[in-house]
């Protein structure tokens, strides 16, 4: 019970402190973990531990789902050298680099225990990526990436951790199972994601226009897939992110528009609530974990900490750039598809590649793993460095959401980088082809042919819009190469008539449910179309130049 006052308390400061967050322009998860920090520090709290089994179970599947969801399956194809590169290669490499570091510089630290800790900080969050990178306006590609790469490592992240325990607490390690181990864990993990996938699509395809319905089956989804692969000691998490990869690229054709509207507010609002309670829950951790260090002078935690995050920050630049440059993992293929000189492609890369080499946040997965540690050993003697591991596994979480996440905007400022694709003008561009298909088949295509006088309004309607589309395209092929902005929407004299009208039927509808003339009933169903007719309308309102 008490438990759940602070998890209410928690929501409440979380829910308070969102439209301050917009006004700070800080990365959110940042901007949590801070105030997670300062709420864990305040004497009337009991400790709240993160339970890593609760994490597992409830809090990642709907957050890896819903980053695969909004995962492009055609970019996620495009990027899979760098994606594998960087989420299977990177995390093996990062595990023996901290392991040797850990070994050598932090006072009795086994072999088995540097590995251990390795594999925790190896895989970089998902959702911290996401959550960082968003609205910094980086190019697709390099999203793509560092979205893709944080959805599959964890698979590899995993089989490394497994074993390194093993070892920690047994003395045991045997190379190849582990290899094999791999191979099942993440092989049967993609495919029971996929076979939950054309399952729910077969199901979703047969309950068609009933929202609500598939909304509720949307919530299950990443449940039903994550504990079907852990069932057969398969991994979760890949299962997860297959099935949100597949879902995502099917649909456009499986879901109304009904469910997707209604969906997306739903899908929304949870993220935000459980993105904001992980983090803040990250920063909670802190208080409780230095009650369990008092044998260790602050400073020299300190001092492992950054040393260890210093080195996961370090290598994964050594990675990136040294793969970038010496076998090509990010431009080769590009460089092939556009027939583009390697120079060239090089020169205009290298800023990007040096986003992606600085983005690699940890979070909530490193913090779930070092909690699950378990407190004893099987011979019945405590596992004295648990509670370090788990304290050098926060700074390292710290380190990298606060110093990356603060520096990342800087650094994308500093090196002046753009959007590869401005996507406004881009949905503008795919709007100009489907009127201009949608007149060739009414002049062509329409059979029956419609009435003369319709199909000349028809017509002017279509070519009304068409008109307004190419000056919108015109305006942003103008600011590409201008300082100066102009704005690129700009309302008619009807669409000023129609907000003005809008504001008074609002006005009048209000003043009618005051008064008790019509029934709740109809209200809300006229209140729901007006709610339509204001969302089509608020689409084409101006947007600000930033």
């Amino acid at each position: 019970m008490e438990n759940f006052k602070i998890i209410i308390f928690i929501l409440v400061v979380l829910i308070s402190l969102s439209a301050l967050i917009d006004k700070l322009k800080l990365p959110i998860p940042v901007f949590l973990v801070l105030v997670g920090l300062i709420i864990g520090f305040i004497p009337v709290l009991p400790d709240l531990v993160m339970d890593p089994d609760i994490v597992f179970l409830v809090f990642l599947p709907p957050l890896l789902y819903d980053a695969a969801f909004r995962t492009s399956w055609h970019e996620f194809k495009t990027n899979i050298k760098p994606i594998s590169a960087l989420g299977v290669s990177l995390v093996f490499i990062t595990t023996l680099a901290v392991a040797i570091t850990a070994h050598y510089f932090i006072p009795l630290f086994s072999w088995p225990l540097a590995f251990l800790l390795g594999a925790i900080i190896s895989p970089p969050d998902a959702v911290a990526a996401t959550g960082i990178i968003k609205g910094l306006g980086l190019n697709t590609k390099v999203i793509s990436i560092l979205e893709g790469e944080s959805l599959v490592n964890d698979a590899s992240a995993l089989i490394a951790y497994r074993y390194a325990l093993v070892a920690s607490i047994t003395g045991g390690f045997v190379l190849w199972e582990a290899g094999l181990q791999f191979l099942y864990v993440a092989g049967v993990g993609i495919i029971i994601g996929l076979l939950i996938g054309f399952i729910l699509i077969f199901i979703h395809k047969r309950i068609q226009n009933q929202a609500i319905v598939e909304t509720s089956l949307t919530l299950l989804t990443p449940f039903l897939s994550y504990l079907a692969a852990e069932q057969v000691h398969a991994s979760g998490i890949l299962a997860v992110v297959s099935t949100g990869l597949l879902l995502a690229w099917r649909s456009p054709e499986i879901f109304s528009y009904q469910t997707r509207i209604r969906t997306r507010v739903v899908w929304d609002t949870l993220i935000f609530l459980l993105n904001g309670f992980v983090f803040i829950l990250i920063g909670l951790q802190l208080p409780g974990i230095l009650k369990q260090l008092t044998n260790y002078k602050l400073s020299a935690l300190i001092g492992y900490g950054l040393t260890i995050s210093a080195v996961t920050i370090l290598v994964r630049m050594v990675w990136v750039l040294g793969g970038t440059y010496v076998v090509g993992m990010f431009t080769r293929d590009k460089i092939k598809q556009n027939n583009v000189q390697p120079g060239q492609d090089r020169q205009g890369d290298w800023k990007n590649v040096l986003i992606v080499a600085w983005t690699g946040t940890r979070g909530v997965i490193t913090m779930a793993l070092a909690l699950a540690l378990p407190l004893g050993l099987y011979d019945g003697n405590t596992f004295l460095q648990r509670h370090l591991i788990v304290f050098v596994c926060f700074v390292v979480v710290f380190v990298t959401l606060v110093v990356q996440g603060f520096s990342l905007p800087l650094l994308i400022r500093l090196l002046n980088v753009k959007p590869a694709v401005n996507e406004d003008k881009e949905e503008k561009e795919l709007q100009l082809y489907l009127v201009n298909s949608t007149l060739h088949f009414i002049d062509h295509e329409f059979y029956p042919q419609p009435a003369e006088p319709i199909r000349i309004e028809l017509k002017k309607k279509f070519e009304q819009v068409a008109g307004k589309l190419v000056n919108e395209i015109n305006i942003h092929t103008r600011n590409e190469n201008q300082e100066e902005q102009l704005t690129v929407r700009s309302l008619t004299e009807m669409q000023k008539a129609q907000i003005e009208i809008g504001r008074f039927q609002r006005e009048l509808l209000l003043k009618i449910h005051k008064e008790g003339w019509f029934s709740d009933a109809a209200i809300r169903k006229v209140e729901r179309d007006m709610d339509i007719d204001e969302l089509k309308l608020n689409q084409l309102l101006p947007k600000k130049v930033e």
